[in-house]
Parts: C-alpha cells; structure tokens; sequence
C-alpha cells in the first residue's frame, strides 16, 4: 500500500494557477503519475492512498484514468484542514490500516526520482524495522536544507536525525520516501493524545497546532537511535520539484529513464533515408504526445516535452523546455530553458530564453538550488522563462529570464522582468 502527500503550493505559481500541481505534467506525465507508476511495479501493491488538500473533484479525472491505466485501486483522501503530514497519515489511519497490510510507503508529492521501491521495502523487511527512509548524499552546505541523519554504517540504523539543522550535521539527507509498519500509529497516538492535553492545559486554544502533526519534526526525530529507524542510502537521481525552475532539471532526468524503463514515450528523429518519413529532426531525449503538430523542418531537444494538440512550426527550435497543451511556437522561433503554458501563442521569429538553474556540476552531490524570486537588492535573480496559459508572445519579440502570468498579450521585448 502506498501513500502520496500533497499541499497548496505557491511557490510552483504560475503554473500551478490553472492546474493543480501535482498534475503538472513532467516528461510527458502529471508529476504523480510518475509516484503512481513507481507504485504499481511493486509486487502485491494493493492500493494507493492520494492524501491532500484539493477538491476532489480536481484529481477525479486522473485517478479515473491512473486506475484503467495501472489496473490498482487508488482512492483521494481530502483533508478538511492542513494537518501535516503525519496529522493527514493519522486522521486516515483506518483507511490505510484496511485490508491489514504488512507495511505502507509514503512519497512526499515534491519528489522526483529514480524510485527503487521494492530495495526499499526489501530493506525495510530485512531490518525489521518501524520506519526506513531511502537517503542520499548532499553538499555540506545544501544539506541544511533537507533532514540530515547520522546512520551506523554497520547496521543502517539511524542515530540521529535533525530537519533542516541550523548547524552541520551530516551530508546524509532524507528523500522524503518511506516505508511504515503499521505499528507506527501507535507512535502517532501518543504524539496526538500529548498535543491534545497540551491543547486543553493551554489557555490560548490553538486549534491548528492541536490538529496539525508533522511527520520528521514530531514522530521521526524521536525514533532515532531507538533500534527502529533505519536508512537506506542510494546513488539514483533524486530531486525536488518545488518551484517552477526546477520542473525543466526534473523533466531532463525523467526523459533520460524513460530510456530504460519506457522507451516508447521518446521520439524517434525523422530518417534521412526515407523522403516518406514526416517525423522531425530529434536531438536526444524528447517527449511528443501523439496529438501534437510538429513541423518536418522543426529541431527539438536535447530533453524537450510536448503536450497535446502543440503546434511547432516551420525552422522552430526548442531545447530544455517544456510545451504544454494547445501552446503554439510560430515559425523561425526559438525556445531555451522555458515553459511555455497551455493555449499561448508565440509568434513568429521570436527567441524565449531563461537560464538554467542546475546543480553545480563540479560539485559531488550537488542538488537543485531553489532561489527566491528577488535577490537582496529587489531584482529577480535569473532563472528559467515561464509563459502563463493563454499568453499572447507577439512576432519578432525577445523574452528573457522573466515570468509572465496568465492571458497577458505582450507587445515588446521583456528581460528579467514580472509581467503582471
């Protein structure tokens, strides 16, 4: 049984302004649908558990297909209220705990990786464990940002974990992938009947805090060093999708696997030696989806995704991007590092350009960087382009290092700008 956690996010807008983050498509596929895939090779997977905050109305066209597609039960699970990841795992303990399963996973929602489930759980089984974590390798300054860990080398074990440390603790970092035994709940019930005592022996009645249980801080972080708590380390690709920059690096890891695991999906460059074939010029990994209009004479990729019912004309040139659904790139122009949104229209011979924000590639385990917008001196710091839905890109126009947000039509050249 697996379950997939996912909030409101703000950081990922504008893209997320149209759609529902998880359901940002990265290679091709909704950002779950890759968790739902990973899932479904485990042997005796019997369901998957989908816990968040959305209506589900939102997703219930994509569980409907995930289930014809996967052949798994798969159920959404709303919160009523933002309860932290392991307040929503509590809350739904019934729900998760039916069919008596021997463990559960839990992927945090901003998780991209090459995901290595069924070690996980061989591991996890091996070690007899409460709760196995798959882990991986840091820079010493990045990994104060994650949940850092000491693991015995010997047996696994996790002596002592601390989330995001103000001070150095180890480059062993949490992926935010699990497994549970279903023996955890009754750590979290303890963790929840001390919150509610503290609730009613406090004057100030903060409801939220009373409600809300986070997963690392308050459950995780005591089980270190208890025998119960083991860590799994990996050298796979692993990342985190948390802001709209970051979608472009996972999209060219996610184009590399399907190499291996789902060849199908990567489109094939036209043969020079059949004058029939209407195919494109290919340049290394490149997601078309079927419905998709790509002109013969148009060159894409290397790790480029197009959406359905896109229209790439004539001499275009795409690479490093992401082209969403209905989007439109008119002859002679060309796209780097960018996202273009759903139904925008980019007109000809004009250039949309951002900057790659990429681990830095001559340091050993280097992770995505998620800079804020604005620099310490209020300009937005460089980083990729993105194109609301529905924006209009004029001919003849360069857009640089900037961000527009939805059903803007521009009339000039942009660089390193907002456009609101």
């Amino acid at each position: 049984m697996s379950k997939s956690n996912f909030r409101l996010c703000t950081r990922f807008r504008p893209l997320s302004l149209d759609i529902p983050k998880p359901l940002f498509p990265v290679a091709g596929l909704p950002m779950i649908q890759h968790h739902v895939e990973a899932c479904a090779r485990v042997p005796n997977l019997k369901e998957i558990l989908i816990i968040g905050y959305y209506a589900a109305s939102e997703l219930q066209q994509f569980i409907a297909d995930m289930v014809q597609e996967y052949k798994v039960n798969i159920r959404y699970l709303q919160e009523f209220t933002a309860l932290g990841t392991a307040g929503g795992m509590y809350h739904f303990r019934d729900q998760i705990c039916s069919g008596n399963p021997d463990a559960f996973f839990v992927l945090n929602g901003d998780v991209c990786a090459d995901l290595p489930l069924q070690e996980l759980l061989s591991f996890h089984q091996l070690k007899n464990a409460l709760v196995s974590v798959m882990a991986t390798e840091a820079t010493r300054q990045q990994s104060l940002l994650y949940g850092c860990m000491v693991r015995d080398e010997g047996t696994s074990e996790v002596l002592h974990y601390v989330e995001k440390p103000s001070t150095f603790v180890s480059t062993l970092i949490s992926c935010g992938v699990y497994v549970f035994s279903t023996e955890i709940f009754q750590t979290m019930s303890t963790v929840f009947n001390n919150k509610q005592s503290d609730y009613y022996s406090d004057n100030t009645h903060n409801t939220k805090e009373s409600s809300c249980m986070q997963l690392e801080q308050e459950v995780i972080m005591p089980l270190a060093g208890t025998g119960k708590f083991f860590a799994m380390p990996t050298s796979r690709w692993w990342s985190q999708l948390k802001s709209a920059g970051s979608a472009i690096y996972a999209n060219r890891h996610y184009l590399h696997l399907y190499q291996s695991k789902s060849s199908q999906r990567l489109a094939k460059s036209r043969s020079k030696d059949n004058p029939d074939d209407t195919g494109c010029n290919i340049i290394g990994d490149v997601h078309l989806h079927p419905s998709a209009s790509v002109h013969p004479t148009a060159t894409l990729g290397p790790n480029v995704s197009v959406g359905a019912g896109a229209i790439i004309g004539p001499g275009v040139r795409i690479k490093e991007s992401i082209i969403l659904s209905g989007a439109s790139i008119a002859d002679h122009s060309l796209v780097l590092h960018s996202i273009v949104g759903r139904a925008t229209q980019v007109g000809k011979w004009s250039r949309v350009e951002g900057t790659p924000c990429d681990p830095n590639p001559n340091k050993p385990f280097a992770k995505m960087d998620n800079p804020p917008l604005f620099n310490q001196d209020g300009r937005l710091n460089p980083s990729i382009t993105i194109l609301g839905c529905s924006v209009t890109v004029p001919s003849e126009v360069i857009l640089l290092n900037s961000i527009v947000l939805p059903y803007k039509e521009l009339t000039r050249s942009f660089k390193n700008e907002i456009i609101l």
